[in-house]
């Protein structure tokens, strides 16, 4: 590991060891979404991405970072992140986004996805479509001599053409031996600004997007960020890294 610019420069081994915390993220995703219906508890949920990121050799993320009590955050509707698993039971026409990571060998991978629960009405459809294609559209920019902002005005550009709320006041970010890294990767930006892309940097990319304004709250439990409006939200989120063949996502 080197550092440039106070940003950290994987070497080829601690890269090894992101792509496969990566890959568990990715296959714990999968069961996730097999086991998303109705009738399910988000501590259901949390409790199968547990044992799922264990079985595999890895250790959650979240669990225990920052105070945090849970392995996944787990949002529905109007909840943008940080939701923390409950006895809730998802619903028909709910739409629920998963955040979650995992540890390989001191190295953190993040990622989360937005899914609807049984039938969903358009508009959530909508939502969803265009959260994950802003996240496409971002990776697309994640390339050796490319901007921070040329991620962000990707995804804003985009989402905001399409008349969303693009979230401002939580940002993708650098990652690592930490989960939190700089530099920050916000999701709004000017093309050409911000920190410069080197090879062997790896950032998670994650747009979230508002039905209605990006004005976001804190719930009571000091965890749960919501839409100020009640609007429905949609958040997708991949560990990329920055290669010499473009971008590289761990946690595809």
């Amino acid at each position: 590991m080197s550092r440039a610019n106070g940003i950290t420069i994987k070497s080829t081994r601690e890269l090894d060891y992101m792509r496969e915390a990566g890959r568990i993220a990715s296959q714990t995703k999968a069961v996730l979404k097999d086991a998303i219906r109705p009738g399910v508890t988000s501590r259901e949920l949390d409790a199968i991405a547990e044992r799922e990121i264990r079985s595999l050799g890895a250790v959650p993320a979240f669990k225990g970072l920052y105070g945090f009590p849970a392995t996944i955050c787990s949002s529905f509707n109007e909840e943008i992140v940080h939701g923390i698993p409950s006895r809730r039971r998802l619903e028909e026409g709910d739409i629920i986004s998963i955040d979650l990571g995992a540890v390989v060998g001191g190295f953190y991978s993040d990622t989360a996805f937005t899914v609807g629960v049984g039938q969903i009405d358009e508009d959530s459809q909508r939502l969803i479509y265009a959260t994950e294609e802003s996240l496409r559209l971002a990776v697309e920019q994640t390339r050796a001599g490319h901007r921070v902002g040329d991620i962000g005005a990707a995804v804003q550009t985009y989402a905001e053409g399409l008349g969303y709320g693009v979230v401002r006041q939580y940002v993708g970010h650098g990652i690592g031996r930490s989960l939190h890294e700089d530099p920050s990767v916000p999701n709004y930006g000017m093309p050409g600004r911000g920190a410069q892309l080197r090879v062997g940097m790896t950032i998670a990319i994650e747009p979230m997007l508002n039905l209605g304004t990006w004005d976001t709250r804190v719930l009571d439990d000091g965890w749960t960020v919501v839409t100020a409006d009640g609007s429905r939200s949609g958040h997708f989120e991949d560990t990329v890294a920055v290669t010499e063949n473009g971008p590289e996502v761990l946690t595809a």
